[in-house]
């Protein structure tokens, strides 16, 4: 049986050795690792043709180029030369690069893999170049440049609680940042540069440091990497006015009477443009169209509102109403 006799070989194997048996098993390895380094090196002293990735690398002035995507770092060949020679290049081996110095950068976007051959047959140590086997090696290069940007925030963003309101000026400290990056990448930053002031209801005002949030961080670097940020936010004052009704589209020969008047504006202003409102600006009409028979009722409608002033309200919302004939 096919198990039985795998069984039996294996026993046999793993049974003790006498010394001279293990004498014996040392020779018959050594005979066989000798025999194959034979065999290796008379292998590796052949010549052999093959393709292999050999590393690149371009050359550039860091000081006004910068890449905008990842360079590529190998192109494949196909090379002839001896074992030895090939197993170097293959484990990259102190193996000199073959530097690509471009022509028309940052404009020039690839090259086709036959410009590569002179880079590349120049630095390959015992090795003839057939050809080159990448068809093309792409990459993006773009100016390197450093702008100056003011600092701001988006003052619509600015989320006062109810009652309260945003008040300027806004303080930056400091008052710009320095990006130094691709020039296509920084075309596309707002200017001035908009910190994001966080989303909440303020009831106080703010002072804090806002960090600078960007994209392609790995690519643009920045002089600083927050401002502090402060401005005012202050508690409204709540008012109201009576005001007298303009009437719209009213039938002629009635007298109209108010049944749960009088109409009243309720608004809200900072205390410092206090003496500065004039509440008798206030203009609020009831439109005859747009009375409910339902219920004898008209919204009112805010005409004109008095400067200066915010988060108005009209009460009552409904104005029930009689007319009353003359």
């Amino acid at each position: 049986m096919p198990f039985n006799k795998t069984k039996h070989a294996l026993l046999w194997l793993l049974r003790p050795f006498s010394p001279k048996q293990k004498q014996y098993w040392r020779v018959v390895l050594l005979c066989f690792f000798t025999a194959a380094t034979f065999w290796l090196l008379n292998a590796l002293n052949k010549s052999y043709t093959a393709q292999v990735s050999y590393p690149i690398r371009f050359k550039y002035d860091p000081q006004a180029l910068v890449p905008v995507k990842p360079l590529p770092e190998v192109v494949m060949i196909s090379v002839t030369g001896k074992g030895w020679k090939l197993l170097r290049k293959n484990l990259l081996f102190n193996v000199k690069p073959a530097e690509l110095s471009i022509r028309g950068l940052p404009h020039v976007k690839r090259l086709p893999g036959h410009a590569l051959r002179p880079a590349i047959a120049n630095v390959l140590d015992g090795l003839a170049l057939n050809f080159v086997v990448t068809d093309t090696v792409s990459f993006d290069f773009d100016r390197l440049l450093t702008c100056k940007f003011p600092l701001a925030i988006d003052t619509t963003q600015v989320t006062a609680a109810p009652g309260f309101q945003f008040v300027g000026p806004v303080k930056v400290r400091p008052d710009s940042v320095t990006f130094t990056g691709p020039e296509q990448i920084l075309n596309q930053f707002p200017n001035p540069f908009l910190l994001s002031v966080p989303n909440r209801s303020l009831k106080a005002p703010f002072k804090a440091e806002v960090p600078l949030v960007y994209d392609y961080t790995s690519l643009v670097q920045a002089d600083v990497s927050e401002a502090e940020v402060e401005f005012s936010v202050v508690a409204l004052e709540r008012r109201e006015v009576v005001v007298q009704p303009t009437l719209q589209n009213f039938p002629a020969g009635y007298r109209l009477r108010v049944m749960n008047g009088p109409l009243v504006v309720q608004y809200a202003c900072l205390p410092k443009s206090r003496e500065l409102l004039q509440p008798e600006l206030f203009q609020v009409a009831l439109d005859f169209r747009q009375f409910n028979a339902a219920d004898s009722t008209i919204a009112p409608t805010l005409l004109q509102k008095a400067p200066l002033t915010k988060q108005i309200s009209l009460l009552p919302a409904r104005v029930k109403i009689s007319l009353i004939p003359q």
